[in-house]
């Protein structure tokens, strides 16, 4: 509140805080240069790294910053200039030189840009995973945040009393969508959230007055209700050391969310290839003139040490950076076939992230139904299978918008927040990436996180999360992983449109990492609803909205532990002279279709994986192949089938392999267009003919 947010401007002081240890925090600003200093005189210039990201300016606060996460429940999120931190942390130096080089072993094996990190410390808080886009950090550290308060609040863990999550952002990424979504979960629920904007003025090349209306984000944001604001200059050593460490108490003391705002200069360019042309000599020069290190050094030298102590820190920071370079450069590069391990859980448990790494084990299960009771719809089977899994398992947790009190507007939750509680089943704010980003979070923290994305279409803004998500096992070569179950209605019903009525599965495909369930029927509905609640990797369960009270879509609950693997698909009619491949709302109306058809109709439920064997098999046998699907032609998942058919059954077949799709076009929404849209039975059934005359 404005009372709060300039009230925490500091007096000056020129005695070290003892609260702090002086000597490594020299140590670790000059490990910090060293290591700047030696990618920009040698590595880089050698090609031996090739994105480099210098922290001179920015090293002093964050080292200070990252040496008060001692909570063993602490975690934070950084960007690509955050290495002082990790530093601080405990990352090892050979590991973050050998990161940049693309040696094996680090940060990623290889696999991502060294200056991603991500560090699972055994020994105190750990980085979560960064990305590789700007503000893309905001909203997993208020999923982790959330995750604290489920801990103590719904599981009675005393040990979270005190634990806090830290994100760290530059000044530009206050203008990104997921700082204001991370913001607005931070304060509605009083969170134990810091976020520290290190505030260098430029976004590249671009000024802050370009981010920042008045380039003063905490001045902005004095009035935001919920939000305490500590500002001040963040290359004064006793300054800033005073700011970080009432900044990091507030929060610890569960007075709600702070924002820690740090004027910093950025002393080279963006990246090493950034030569600063758009500043004035002027600029640059004023810049310099507040370089935190010599500050230190005055701070340091005579109060608590003296010169020659000073030249042996820094000599042995020195000497340490070259020994890491050494011994990172004698590192070879990870055998290239190995690159296609960990998209998903293969038997290898991630370090951290997921309810396995927390103790979780599936209790038995049966991969056959076992069928009981009259047939149910499909909601009934989602909202029944959740119940249980809710009740059997208190790390599953249910969010999105409109889902509590309303039961989504599907009515697919309805109920259940008023048997498990506002705290496990509860309603967000209207913002995707906030709800997925949020799951991410909770996802590392140990749970098992279910949100909803209301319509299809609307997963659009949420879209950098999925993707964050479904790459992050593969990134941190099983260092961490993010699983859950992400839960999207989507598809036509009754009438269509552009904006409630896509389907566009294969979006999900291109996401590597996330299984894509696709169910058409309430029994496979639940086989592939548990199995996700139950495993270890993030899924995509798409629910049709035309099957979810469709009466050909109802079966009989097919048991209380009963679990569909991925990638088995089901033939659900037998023939000899065609191979019908389908999936979700199109399943019934090929089974019309083919009606005095001898014909193979697959239901592949699952797109990622999908059964292939299955598919080839029939194919081989009925030499004739149709895809039918809802999504458009061009780019759709019948030209996968296509390709694979064609690749590894061409000579079997009898016939062309053919696709019937909606046209390439939006969803229509008067119900005659889009009845001429979707693919009819008798368009299907045209199609058979011509393939099985052919």
């Amino acid at each position: 509140m404005a009372d709060q947010a300039l009230a925490h401007a500091p007096t000056r002081s020129n005695a070290p805080d003892p609260d702090f240890d002086w000597r490594r925090i020299a140590w670790l600003v000059q490990v910090s240069r060293a290591m700047d200093r030696l990618e920009e005189e040698r590595l880089v210039p050698e090609r031996k790294v090739l994105y480099q990201f210098s922290a001179r300016g920015h090293d002093l606060a964050q080292v200070l910053l990252g040496l008060r996460l001692t909570h063993r429940h602490d975690a934070t999120c950084g960007y690509y200039r955050s290495r002082p931190l990790l530093l601080s942390l405990g990352v090892p130096i050979e590991d973050a030189l050998g990161s940049g080089m693309g040696r094996e072993g680090g940060y990623s094996d290889g696999r991502d840009i060294g200056v991603v990190f991500n560090y699972p410390n055994p020994h105190g808080a750990p980085a979560l995973p960064m990305s590789g886009g700007v503000g893309a950090q905001y909203t997993p550290t208020a999923g982790w945040a959330q995750a604290i308060e489920y801990y103590r609040g719904v599981l009675g863990d005393r040990g979270y009393d005190e634990a806090i999550a830290v994100v760290l952002g530059g000044d530009a990424s206050c203008a990104t969508g997921g700082f204001w979504a991370s913001l607005t979960i931070a304060t509605t629920q009083q969170l134990p959230m810091l976020f520290y904007v290190e505030d260098n003025q430029y976004g590249i090349s671009v000024p802050c007055t370009y981010q920042t209306p008045g380039a003063n984000i905490s001045k902005n944001l004095a009035s935001f209700t919920g939000l305490t604001i500590f500002a001040g200059d963040g290359t004064e050593p006793a300054e800033a050391a005073r700011l970080v460490r009432d900044a990091v108490a507030h929060v610890r003391a569960r007075k709600g969310p702070a924002l820690l705002h740090l004027t910093v200069p950025r002393l080279q360019g963006h990246s090493f290839q950034d030569t600063q042309a758009y500043k004035s000599k002027e600029t640059v020069r004023d810049e310099w003139a507040r370089d935190p290190l010599p500050k230190l050094k005055a701070f340091l030298v005579g109060s608590i040490l003296d010169q020659p102590e000073w030249d042996r820190i820094e000599a042995a920071a020195q000497e340490a950076v070259e020994a890491a370079r050494a011994e990172a450069e004698s590192r070879g590069v990870s055998d290239p076939e190995h690159v296609l391990d960990h998209v998903f859980y293969e038997g290898e448990m991630q370090r951290l992230g997921g309810q396995w790494t927390h103790g979780y084990r599936a209790p038995p299960s049966h991969e056959e139904p076992k069928p009981e009771g009259q047939r149910i719809n499909m909601v009934t089977a989602i909202r029944r299978t959740l119940d249980q899994e809710l009740e059997a398992n208190p790390r599953i947790l249910l969010f999105g918008e409109d889902i509590g009190p309303k039961g989504g507007v599907h009515a697919v939750t309805l109920g259940l927040q008023e048997k498990y509680g506002r705290e496990r089943v509860f309603d967000t704010s209207l913002n995707e990436e906030g709800i997925v980003g949020r799951a991410v979070g909770m996802a590392l923290a140990g749970l098992m996180p279910v949100p909803e994305i209301q319509f299809r279409k609307y997963a659009e803004p949420a879209t950098e999360q999925i993707n964050d998500c479904g790459t992050m096992r593969w990134r941190t070569a099983n260092r961490f992983a993010a699983p859950m179950v992400l839960r999207i209605p989507g598809g036509y019903f009754k009438c269509g449109d552009p904006w409630h009525s896509q389907t566009n599965e294969v979006q999900f495909v291109h996401n590597p990492g996330w299984l894509v369930a696709v169910p058409s029927n309430a029994e496979d509905a639940v086989g592939l609803l548990r199995a996700g609640l139950r495993g270890n990797d993030p899924v995509i369960f798409f629910e049709h909205r035309a099957m979810l009270d469709d009466s050909w879509a109802r079966r009989p609950w097919p048991g209380d532990d009963y679990v569909l693997p991925f990638g088995r698909a089901k033939r659900t009619r037998e023939g000899d002279d065609i191979t019908i491949v389908t999936w979700g709302a199109m399943v019934p109306r090929c089974e019309e279709a083919a009606e005095g058809v001898s014909a193979d109709v697959i239901d592949l439920r699952t797109l990622v994986p999908w059964d292939k064997d299955m598919v080839l098999a029939s194919v081989r046998r009925t030499r004739r192949c149709l895809i039918v699907h809802e999504d458009l032609k061009t780019g759709g998942f019948g030209a996968e089938i296509a390709a694979v058919v064609a690749d590894e059954a061409f000579l079997d077949l009898d016939a062309p392999v053919a696709r019937v799709t909606m046209p390439d076009i939006p969803s229509p929404h008067n119900p005659v267009l889009l009845n001429w849209a979707v693919p009819s039975a008798d368009r299907i059934r045209a199609k058979v003919e011509e393939l099985v005359g052919f």
